[in-house]
């Protein structure tokens, strides 16, 4: 089960740009995505953009809350590390990792936080 955080403790926003790239996103998928950062390397190190329900969470993923609808996840080892920041759903030049999507424009989502640019 994933765990989840209680509704009083806000650590998920999102910039404009990043909304106005998740509704293409949304668009071009056909439907909602989901979010998923994980205590990978390499392609772990960026949020991970998926058709909802296209990756399966679980017992060692903390779910931090949504933008516009899209659920966002991070693996709760990750989380712990980084102290339970707050973070910022935006996005990058350049293409994105792994099976990830990426938006519409060549770009890629990012997630920035006080504790570390991921």
């Amino acid at each position: 089960m994933t765990e989840s955080l209680p509704t009083a403790a806000v650590r998920l926003s999102a910039t404009s740009v990043a909304r106005t790239a998740l509704v293409a996103v949304r668009e071009r998928a056909g439907g909602q995505v989901m979010f998923v950062q994980s205590g990978g390397c390499c392609a772990g190190s960026v949020p991970m953009c998926f058709p909802e329900g296209d990756f399966l969470t679980g017992d060692a993923d903390v779910l931090l809350g949504d933008v516009d609808g899209s659920q966002f996840y991070i693996d709760a080892s990750l989380d712990k590390a980084l102290g339970h920041p707050e973070f910022i759903l935006d996005v990058a030049d350049g293409g994105p990792e792994g099976f990830s999507l990426g938006t519409v424009d060549g770009r890629h989502f990012v997630s920035r936080t006080d504790a570390c640019l991921i």
